[in-house]
């Protein structure tokens, strides 16, 4: 059903519910307009229920260059054990994080996005073994602790006040027209959880994302749950959709991310008989954040044939942090 409220309309309500850094434009008109459908009293209301939006993490809700967040995190814990255990030095990831080469790491997640994972199993295997052994609440309080002190390298401002205003924004109007918002990202479940809550407003069973395998050891404590070595799965691309549904067992109304990696996540949320809204930020803005489309080359490509809605940093956001 075609859009029948005026834009004076449309940006009114917009205002009224907290997009105030959001510019007035098409994509905030989207926005507005799908919600407004779905959680109204038109022949389009859909049930409080079947109200479930997702969002990517990195790049998403948060920012994700010069590189991702929890890998700066990880990098960190390899440097200490280099510095511990020097036939690290000689071998990847650990020569990578301890002599500071950004550029390889750089250059694994552009293979990555290309389709070429060799190095980025590399990566894994030193990322996996980083936490082995550690407790799941050592892990929680590890990744707190690292979220609310470490400083971005290059926008001088804490890794928690780099998440994205208008997006936040979304969540919370979502969240009061009766919506259920998840993340999910490619990034670690685990990773996330400790700051969703006073982040986002998400709670952190609602936190789907790629995770490590664990074991449970009993002892009169009560037992421990502790990380293993190993991975359990990957939470990107064609796992995105699988992951949702093992979690939701629903198909969203509404998706938003970023990246090649959250093409399938985007598609998935299509309905025949409901209104659906796909939201793909781009990243234009040099000036206040980065400029980059390395990675998105196929997303961006489906959002024109799709009709997604793209959203421009640069032209969309009054406000970026």
């Amino acid at each position: 059903m075609p859009n029948t409220r005026g834009r004076d309309d449309l940006t009114q309500t917009a205002t009224a519910v907290g997009l105030t850094s959001w510019r007035d434009s098409v994509a905030r008109e989207a926005i507005v307009d799908f919600v407004e459908r779905v959680s109204g009293e038109g022949s389009e209301a859909v049930a409080v229920e079947e109200r479930v939006a997702v969002f990517d993490n990195d790049g998403t809700l948060w920012c994700e260059k010069p590189m991702p967040i929890q890998l700066d995190f990880v990098l960190r814990r390899l440097v200490e054990m280099a510095e511990a255990r020097s036939e690290l030095r000689d071998r990847q990831p650990w020569k990578a994080a301890y002599e500071r080469d950004y550029g390889w790491l750089e250059e694994v997640l552009t293979q990555h996005y290309a389709g070429d994972d060799r190095n980025v199993k590399v990566v894994a295997a030193g990322i996996l073994s980083a936490f082995e052994g550690v407790s799941v609440e050592d892990f929680d309080a590890r990744s707190d602790d690292f979220l609310r002190t470490a400083q971005h390298p290059t926008l001088e401002r804490g890794y928690l006040d780099c998440t994205y205003a208008p997006m936040v924004e979304l969540l919370r109007y979502l969240e009061s027209r009766g919506f259920t918002n998840y993340i999910v990202s490619g990034g670690g479940r685990d990773f996330v959880r400790p700051i969703s809550q006073e982040v986002y407003g998400i709670p952190r069973e609602r936190v789907i994302g790629s995770a490590s395998s664990l074991t449970y050891t009993a002892d009169e404590n009560g037992g421990s749950i502790t990380h293993e070595a190993a991975l359990d799965y990957v939470d990107d691309g064609a796992a995105k959709p699988i992951r949702i549904w093992s979690r939701t067992g629903r198909r969203p109304l509404l998706a938003a991310g970023n990246s090649n990696g959250d093409v399938p996540m985007l598609d998935f949320t299509h309905r025949q008989d409901k209104p659906t809204l796909r939201l793909l930020v781009l990243h234009d803005d040099r000036e206040r954040e980065f400029d980059y489309t390395t990675g998105a080359e196929h997303a961006l490509e489906r959002a024109g044939e799709m009709g997604w809605t793209v959203t421009s940093i640069r032209q969309d956001w009054a406000t970026v942090f």
